[in-house]
């Protein structure tokens, strides 16, 4: 049993999650592979899995017909469900929807793929995320649907212990310079959060090819013009599996990650954090909802009043307690609700139903 995942480049989130779902779905004998249409950043971080990166038709083709895979998932790519079905696959083409931006964003991008996957595909699945089900049964209602929780091996992503404690409590922040993840609303806390404590670092993880001009440019003149030159230090693609020892060393500052996104499908910053035993404050961005639950996992904040924000985010540097039991807590949670055996599982029954595995 072989299955194909399609996305356009290694980075991100999906990046994240096709080597956390090819490392389960192989312990539960599936087979998988990976096409990315173009390199990224996230290329070095694959291991132990066959990875083609390629945009040609002929190269694609070539490998369809060589691997025979049972199943191919698309993800985001509507256009390529007309293109591999043209390229002569007649096996079971599912589209998955992670990594639409915003809710309005999704729902453009939806309503423009609505005629492709009708047409092409036998499927469509989404992680469980609210925004998600919503625009499929209003724009995909006649499509056969799956959807359940992404996985992540919590196991082989924990906490570190380091040698060398920062002086100062580090807000982390991971994402690109982008509307959606919102690095403006960040830097506005930030900065409410320094008329309290003025001792605080900041810590952002990029991927700087990802961001366009016109955002690195805005991100530059609000930096200078708040004077936070001095207190933010940027991260720019670092490999996946060292960012255990970035949480650990933001959990043992005594700060948080700080998640600040507008819409997110599912969010996996934020549960590598929690997996790494560093609290986590974060917007009500819908996919965390699955795993991250006001004062009992996490801190829901709201940037829309500051104020409001900032206490809740200072709270959880000075009540010990309180930043204890949400980092317990966070860490059963995303166990149960994130258990790779359990995405191999529905994995498994969604490919039966499809009439593809037995």
């Amino acid at each position: 049993m072989k299955v194909l995942f399609v996305f356009y480049l290694p980075s991100g989130g999906v990046e994240t999650l096709n080597r956390q779902r090819c490392k389960a779905l192989r312990e539960a004998g599936i087979h998988c592979e990976l096409l990315y249409m173009h390199s990224g950043t996230g290329y070095h971080n694959i291991k132990d899995i066959p990875v083609y990166v390629t945009n040609d038709n002929q190269e694609i083709q070539q490998l369809l017909e060589k691997q025979s895979y049972s199943a191919v998932m698309v993800c985001s790519d509507h256009l390529f469900l007309k293109r591999i079905r043209e390229l002569g696959y007649t096996g079971s083409l599912i589209y998955e929807l992670q990594g639409l931006g915003t809710e309005q964003e999704a729902k453009n991008w939806i309503s423009q793929a609505k005629s492709y996957v009708q047409t092409y595909a036998n499927a469509v699945f989404y992680p469980r995320t609210s925004h998600l089900e919503k625009l499929c049964e209003t724009f995909l209602p006649d499509v056969r649907s799956f959807s359940f929780h992404n996985c992540f091996d919590t196991e082989s992503f924990q906490y570190l212990p380091s040698t060398h404690q920062e002086e100062n409590p580090i807000i982390g922040w991971v994402g690109r310079l982008e509307p959606n993840k919102n690095w403006h609303g960040f830097l506005q806390l930030i900065n409410e959060m320094r008329l309290h404590r003025e001792n605080i670092r900041v810590w952002m993880f990029q991927d700087s090819t990802l961001a366009s001009a016109n955002e690195k440019t805005k991100f530059q003149q609000f930096v200078q013009q708040h004077n936070l030159e001095s207190i933010i230090t940027t991260h720019s693609n670092i490999p996946h599996q060292n960012m255990a020892l970035y949480y650990s060393k933001i959990a043992d500052s005594g700060g948080f990650l700080c998640s600040t996104s507008k819409v997110e499908g599912f969010g996996y910053a934020v549960v590598e954090a929690m997996s790494c035993m560093c609290p986590v404050v974060s917007t009500d961005s819908d996919g965390i909802r699955s795993f991250l639950i006001h004062n009992e996992t996490g801190k829901m904040i709201n940037l829309n009043n500051l104020k409001t924000a900032s206490t809740e985010c200072l709270e959880l540097l000075t009540d010990r307690n309180m930043r204890n039991q949400l980092v317990r807590q966070a860490e059963t949670k995303i166990k149960i609700t994130l258990d790779p055996k359990v995405y191999s599982q529905n994995f498994s029954q969604m490919l039966k139903q499809l009439s593809l595995y037995s």
